[in-house]
Parts: structure tokens; sequence; C-alpha cells
């Protein structure tokens, strides 16, 4: 019985080590293959690079709006390239909207490391460009995929815009650590905390959250969780059918876009 405890508490402590060891790793799983927007099938839109305040150089792809339609700029989750997002840039290129999608810092050809405040801060950088352009605050959509509602949402804390949109967010990354290893202690463990429930009230603009039923990487309870503590005007659609990468297959689209017509129309008030 003692060998057998003293296993499962070496196991126990081991774990404990991995996460300290490897949080980013497991956290942040970057694609640094860099793919142009011709090469994913897509035309109209321009690659380009943002200079980092610390030297890093940030990989982005734009998309100009059509007269009278916002630029969303896009906060990608933690994997992959932006050529996997192709198809919904071409969605809100066919929709008029203007896009502003940036790497993050070891995807897609961005130089660096991810890291929470080094993401944020480019993330900030991003949205500074834009108003330096002359692009409006009522003209810019602050979105967030996955990992990057947190970041979005952060943006949104100190940057005004006309609206943010969440898909598939969590309350923090404590919470998205404990949906499966319910018995460590990731709140002391954790260096990128993400802790969008802690200042998703701070949020004043229109909010929408979109979310699948059948998430098996965020629980769907999560983001209802984060929904419930942001302030009004705010708007939840759910996706019964929808898993954590299908939104757009159930009709996210249309939710997104009747959500940025509504903001644009005033059938939205801000707050």
């Amino acid at each position: 019985m003692l060998g057998a405890m003293a296993v499962v508490g070496s196991l126990y402590w081991l774990a404990c080590l991995g996460i300290v060891l490897y949080e980013r790793q497991l956290t942040f799983q970057p694609n640094a293959h860099a793919v142009t927007p011709e090469a994913s099938g897509l035309t109209g839109v321009k690659a380009g690079t943002l200079r980092s305040r610390d030297g890093a150089t940030l990989v982005t792809w734009r998309v100009p709006p059509q007269p009278g339609q916002p630029t969303i700029l896009y906060f990608h989750g933690n994997g992959d390239t932006l050529a996997y997002r192709a198809r919904r840039v071409a969605a809100y290129q066919a929709a008029g909207y203007g896009v502003f999608m940036m790497a993050y810092r070891g995807y897609s050809g961005s130089t660096g490391a991810p890291s929470e405040a080094a993401i944020v801060g480019d993330a900030l950088l991003a949205y500074d460009t834009l108003r330096g352009e002359g692009v409006a605050p009522r003209d810019i959509v602050l979105y967030g995929e996955s990992l990057g509602t947190s970041v979005a949402t952060q943006v949104a804390v100190i940057r005004p815009a006309a609206a943010l949109i969440l898909e598939a967010p969590f309350t923090s990354m404590m919470d998205a650590w404990r949906q499966f290893v319910p018995f460590l202690p990731v709140g002391l463990l954790l260096q990128d905390r993400f802790d969008t429930a802690s200042i998703i009230g701070n949020v004043d603009m229109p909010l929408l959250v979109i979310h699948g039923g059948r998430d098996r990487m965020v629980g769907f309870g999560l983001g209802q969780r984060l929904y419930a503590a942001a302030r009004a005007p705010k708007r939840f659609v759910g996706f019964p059918e929808a898993g954590h990468t299908t939104l757009y297959a159930n009709g996210a689209m249309a939710a997104v876009r009747t959500f940025i017509a509504d903001v644009r129309s005033g059938r939205v008030e801000r707050p």
C-alpha cells in the first residue's frame, strides 16, 4: 500500500513539474510554416509584416473593407497557420468586411516565441496600426477565436471598438486546463493565465459570444460562464451540433453577420 501511494505521489509531482517546464509548449502549438494568401486560394488579400517594439517580425494578412463596412481585427487560436483560417477570411471578404489578421510569434512565419504578454502587446500594436491608418474605432470589430478570445478581450478593455466577438471562449486558462487535469493545482503552476473572466466586466462595447454544444476542447459551460460575467449589451448564440472548430460549418457566419449589421444599424446600442 505504501509503495503504491509513493508511486502515485511521484506521478503527481512529475505531472506538476511537467506543467512548470512545458506549459508554453502545451498551451501554444505553433505551425511556423509561412503560406501566402494566394497559395491558400485567396485573392485580394495582401500579406505584410509588422515590427514589434522588441524586434519581432509579425506576419499579417490584410483585406480592405468595402465602403460602409467595418474591419475585423482577428486574433486566432493556439494552433496551425493563417492558411487554416483562409475559408473564413474569404467569407468575411465576400461579406464586404475588411480583415486584419496577425500571426502570433512563432506562427506562420512570424519570429519570436509566444507568451501571453508578448501576444497581447503585439495585438495592441495591430490595433494601433489600424488606427494610425485612419480607421476609426467605430469601424473596428475585435474578434477572438479560442485562445484569441482572451487576447481580443484584453484589447477591448483598453482600446475602443465597435464590438467584440468571441468564438469558443474560456473563462481562464486555469479553468481550461482543469477540464483535463482537475487533480492538479494549475492555478499555482501556470505563467500565462489568460484570465478573461476577471476583466470581461470591464468591456464597454457590444458583445457576441458563439460556442458549440459539442466542444470538447473548451467546454460549452465555460463560454456560458464568461458570457454571464459580461455586461450588456450582449448576445449568446449556441450551436448544439458544433464542435470546437466547426462553428462556421454550422452557421456561425450568419450569426456574425447579423450581429455586425445590428451593431452598425444601432439595433444593438452601445453601453
